[in-house]
């Protein structure tokens, strides 16, 4: 590596309907990183994948900050495989399966960790909305399997309503999830760590009145969701999220770091929800929140995950 500092590329914009979240998270993150330690160079997968293969040789370090399809999936991960790039956080296995929620819910179950009962509708497939209803319940939660950011999720309330949340869900991916809806409180749990992980101190996700549940509108509007970190949740409670984050980490063949979002519900028992491996990385995020209250500033924090990246290496 460079002497005078170590080279590093930061990946941000992409494909993915995720693009403004990851270029405005790129922009706090360069300005935190320190520039006596990293030379920092950014790089746009939409156009400038020949010039990351290109530039290769000088890069020593990729700092990904993609979100959702084509960059949180595996696939950035496989191209700087390839590149022999390190990069922080999970490698080609790890990201796809998270990414996957049917088979990140399937992995959570083998792993003994609660989920709510839920059907998979692959595109072009007939299915029963009487059917599903009668499995499931109402509400149902429908949601595309493979993308983030809550896009293309909907709450449906009648079996009326069930075919266009499926249509809705399918436009992200193809494969829709229908799952039991489960009322209670939202937290997040973040992880840090590649052969011995920690859990960070819970997050409480309390979006405003004007929205039904934690949707994109509700991660991203400035003052639309409030959030309490360390959740205001009872010690043993916060113990077994933490313990069910880590466990999720290591199902999912996860490194460096993750977030796992979890319902506790109104009788008290916790369900997962679905894991990011790459979450949020503007100051205040969800993760940097928790990082903070576990001790790292968001510098701190970065070069700890950079530093994870390394390991090994």
């Amino acid at each position: 590596m460079n002497r005078d500092g170590i080279n590093l590329a930061l990946l941000a914009g992409g494909r993915s309907g995720e693009r403004e979240v990851s270029l405005m998270g790129a922009e706090g993150v360069e300005k935190a990183l320190d520039k006596k330690k990293f030379n920092v160079t950014r790089y746009d997968p939409l156009t400038d994948l020949a010039k990351i293969a290109a530039d290769a040789g000088k890069i020593d370090f990729a700092f990904i900050l993609l979100h959702g399809l084509w960059g949180e999936d595996g696939t950035m991960q496989g191209f700087l495989d390839l590149l022999d790039i390190p990069y922080q956080g999970s490698g080609v296995i790890g990201s796809a399966l998270a990414m996957d929620k049917n088979l990140a819910k399937e992995l959570y179950k083998l792993h003994g960790l609660p989920v709510a009962p839920w059907r998979i509708i692959e595109t072009a497939k007939e299915y029963s909305a009487e059917e599903i209803v009668a499995a499931l319940g109402l509400p149902l939660v429908v949601k595309p399997v493979s993308d983030g950011s809550s896009l293309g999720m909907t709450i449906v309330r009648d079996v009326s309503e069930l075919a266009a949340g499926i249509a809705i869900a399918q436009q992200h991916g193809g494969r829709a999830m229908v799952e039991s809806f489960v009322r209670g409180r939202e937290v997040t749990v973040g992880v840090l760590g590649n052969d011995a992980p920690v859990a960070l101190p819970l997050v409480e996700i309390i979006p405003g009145k004007d929205f039904e549940f934690f949707n994109y509108d509700a991660k991203y509007q400035p003052g639309a969701t409030r959030e309490v970190c360390p959740a205001e949740v009872d010690s043993e409670l916060t113990r077994r999220a933490q313990e069910f984050g880590v466990t999720a980490h290591k199902a999912l063949q996860l490194r460096g770091y993750s977030r796992t979002d979890m319902i506790i519900s109104e009788a008290g028992d916790l369900f997962l929800l679905e894991t990011n491996t790459i979450p949020g990385m503007t100051p205040t995020s969800l993760f940097p929140q928790a990082a903070s209250a576990y001790g790292l500033s968001f510098s701190a924090m970065l070069e700890k995950l950079i530093e994870l990246g390394l390991e090994g290496r």
